[in-house]
């Protein structure tokens, strides 16, 4: 069983940048894929973005192409989600999310589950 912590959220202005971090609780170079996800109030929970593990793949939403970026550090365990150029329609809870499974890097379904940071973003 993997456990995920996520870190870093808080309240920005718009325009402005934060940085999410994932801890797993076990070796990220044991967890294939690594996600992120949102989960607006009164919405849907929708992906944000992925990396695999050996990081020579990512995948985004269209809606943070070009303003966030994901990496990992698989010695730390870790998986991060820089997101510069925030906007209020950014203001989500975030998850992060990791599976052991060979999928394709579009595909969002996913084992592990955190419990979420809350980032808003002030207009």
């Amino acid at each position: 069983q993997v456990q995920l912590v996520e870190s870093g959220g808080g309240l920005v202005q718009a325009g402005g940048s934060l940085r999410l971090s994932c801890t797993a609780s076990e070796r990220t170079s044991r967890v294939l894929a690594m996600g992120w996800f949102r989960q607006a109030p009164g919405k849907e929970r929708e992906f944000v973005g992925a990396i695999s593990r050996s990081r020579s793949s990512t995948n985004y939403a269209e809606s943070v192409k070009g303003r966030f970026t994901i990496s990992r550090d698989n010695a730390k365990n870790t998986v991060y989600l820089q997101m510069d150029s925030l906007k209020p329609e950014d203001t989500a809870v975030y998850y992060c999310a990791a599976r052991s499974t060979i999928q394709a890097i579009t595909d969002t379904r996913y084992d592990y589950w955190g419990q979420g940071t809350q980032v808003t973003v002030s207009s």
